[in-house]
């Protein structure tokens, strides 16, 4: 039989494997609205249904800033997408102007990944090690053609 410190010992070093297996700043969270404003190819504000918008920084992706060449076409094209929709954002992250930074799900797509696909923003490689395996493959391959 395992004396008590022993067994202390056992689910302490359990405790810690669980807490340094976690990823770095992981407090996923959900933000559920409304895009009520696009600013350019990469981010978007968010009404949620207590009528506090949130500002987003779409992940894993970077695109042309408005004066840029394609910039705005590239805001046109996420404004088509989202604009006035009713969008899920995954988030787990806030960037260093205090924005979200996450995933936005529109019908069920992901308007990232979208974006890339149509050409507008490219597959953002400095971030990809916050990207899900998965999210980072199909990021790579879209922005690959």
């Amino acid at each position: 039989m395992l004396s008590f410190s022993s067994l202390f010992r056992v689910a302490s070093t359990a405790t810690l494997a669980l807490v340094l297996s976690a990823p770095i700043g992981a407090h996923a969270s959900t933000i559920v609205g409304r895009v009520v404003g696009v600013a350019d190819g990469d981010t978007v504000t968010v009404l949620d249904s207590d009528r506090v918008q949130h500002r987003i920084r779409l992940a894993g992706i970077d695109a042309p800033e408005k004066a840029q060449a394609f910039g705005n076409r590239s805001k046109e094209s996420l404004s088509e997408l989202v604009f006035s929709k009713a969008v899920t954002v995954e988030t787990d992250k806030v960037d260093r102007f205090g924005r979200a930074v996450g995933k936005v799900l529109v019908d069920g797509r992901d308007a990232n990944l979208i974006q890339v696909e149509r050409g507008f923003a490219w597959h953002f490689k400095a971030y990809e090690s916050e990207q899900s395996p998965s999210d980072r493959l199909l990021y790579d391959a879209a922005s690959s053609f």
